[in-house]
């Protein structure tokens, strides 16, 4: 069960809003947890006996640090603990899992969905009990419910461990939030099932076709769809988890800010994933930079580190040559651009680097993905042909909306105008356009149950 199927939308979710609401305020984190355990179960019962063992090794460690803070005896623990998160990380995300499924005969279809979060969860969690910023025993329910809140749970955000529980004290109770909850999770909704789906149709379209008599047009719409689609799909469930959890007056912070064709790379990295490339410089690059005050080497780090990022959304070496690209841009742009590129000028340049980039990410090796840079740089002497026309005609109306979304400009405009009958209007109409996005997703995913269409298991 996701964020994006029936049973959720109109079974689980509707029940667990009422039966939190029923509970009296001081039990309503024992009914959150109980909420989040449920959910685990129904993705799958291993899943909730994984994550047990994971909580469990992980809380013993934190409560042994914690014991020993600052001195030489928490130094074991603290690296026993980090070594299995990362082992669990590497087992779930390669192909070991293959064979780890087989030898205790787990279900094929079982995948610890959002293992990646709750890895570096954990180890940001481990640090900070480590250096002295959070105590080591913490309270039992909140420190579960910082691995497995639901809302949280497939896409983040990564919260440090103080922040999630300030929150989790702060909670806001009102039929406004619950409004607004329902609104950002069928903005999400729509994201994914409308959006992703659709493009992530015209991805398959175009890699099916094979590479031998590609054309430029058809492999520029192929990575053209599959960046929309990595952004939609990730942005999509991220907003429904927001959404779910405003409704039970948690407010998330928000992990996309419309980083696609944004002016610069600069601005590119710096509304991607925020939590998550806020999580990698505060824990590995501000670290690493303190070993030298040269220049050079910090850079190498920095793009070291992008690289790092890149390998944790892939566990690939494209992955990693996706982060390299993206870092090797924010650090020429830094050198030689001094002054901001110019609107559409410097979002065609931040599409081009981010679709260059795609490539690596979207490859099953990086010789196909070397070869599917050659055809879209016109490797195959062809710009365009019968495939790739005929593509350009059946989704051209979705791309250019896909493309109008992913930016900020239609948010802009409604900023700007103020108190102005557009701003009013656009508010009047606003739960008509929530109401039949929920009808249309709902008619879209009555066929399969669900959008279960994941570029990336997380």
């Amino acid at each position: 069960m996701v964020y994006s199927s029936l049973l959720f939308i109109y079974g689980y979710f509707p029940a667990a809003l009422l039966m939190y609401y029923v509970t009296p305020k001081k039990y309503r984190s024992i009914t959150l947890l109980i909420l989040s355990i449920l959910f685990c179960g129904m993705l799958s019962i291993w899943y909730l006996a994984a994550m047990a063992v994971y909580i469990a090794v992980n809380y013993a460690a934190c409560h042994i640090i914690g014991k020993y803070v600052r001195r030489p005896a928490a130094a074991l623990p603290f690296g026993a603990a980090v070594v299995f998160d990362i082992t669990m990380l590497f087992v779930f995300r390669t192909e070991l899992f293959t064979s780890f499924q087989k030898t205790i005969k787990m279900p094929e279809g079982f995948f610890p969905l959002g293992i990646s979060f709750i890895t570096l969860s954990a180890i940001g969690l481990l640090v900070d009990v480590y250096t002295g910023r959070v105590r080591g025993d913490s309270d039992i329910v909140t420190f579960i419910l910082y691995f497995l809140y639901f809302p949280k749970l497939l896409m983040g955000p990564l919260m440090r461990f103080g922040s999630f529980a300030k929150t989790l004290s702060n909670r806001r109770y009102s039929l406004r939030d619950i409004g607004i909850g329902m609104t950002i999770f069928v903005k999400g909704l729509a994201k994914k099932v409308i959006a992703a789906d659709s493009l992530y149709m015209l991805y398959k379209s175009v890699t099916d076709s094979g590479l031998e008599d590609m054309s430029a047009l058809t492999a520029w719409l192929g990575i053209t769809a599959y960046v929309l689609c990595f952004y939609y799909t990730l942005s999509g469930v991220s907003d429904m988890g927001t959404g779910i959890s405003y409704c039970f007056g948690i407010r998330l912070p928000q992990s996309f800010n419309y980083p696609m064709f944004s002016t610069r790379i600069k601005y590119f990295a710096a509304r991607w994933h925020i939590q998550a490339v806020q999580w990698f410089r505060r824990y590995v690059t501000k670290p690493l930079s303190g070993i030298s005050r040269r220049r050079w080497i910090r850079r190498l780090i920095f793009m070291a580190v992008w690289g790092l990022f890149g390998s944790w959304y892939g566990m690939s070496l494209g992955g990693a040559v996706w982060g390299l690209i993206i870092g090797a841009a924010v650090l020429a742009e830094n050198k030689f651009s001094r002054n901001k590129a110019l609107g559409i000028t410097g979002a065609v340049y931040t599409f081009i680097v981010t679709a260059f980039a795609g490539v690596f990410m979207a490859g099953s090796s990086l010789r196909d993905s070397f070869n599917y840079l050659l055809v879209m740089l016109g490797g195959n002497r062809i710009f365009a042909d019968s495939l790739s026309l005929y593509l350009t005609k059946s989704y051209i109306v979705i791309l250019l909306i896909c493309v109008y979304a992913s930016t900020d400009l239609f948010r802009n405009m409604l900023m700007r105008s103020g108190r102005s009958k557009l701003r009013t209007a656009v508010g009047a109409v606003s739960p008509l356009i929530v109401l039949a996005f929920m009808v249309l997703c709902t008619i879209l995913m009555s066929y399969s149950g669900a959008s279960e269409i994941m570029l990336i298991k997380m």
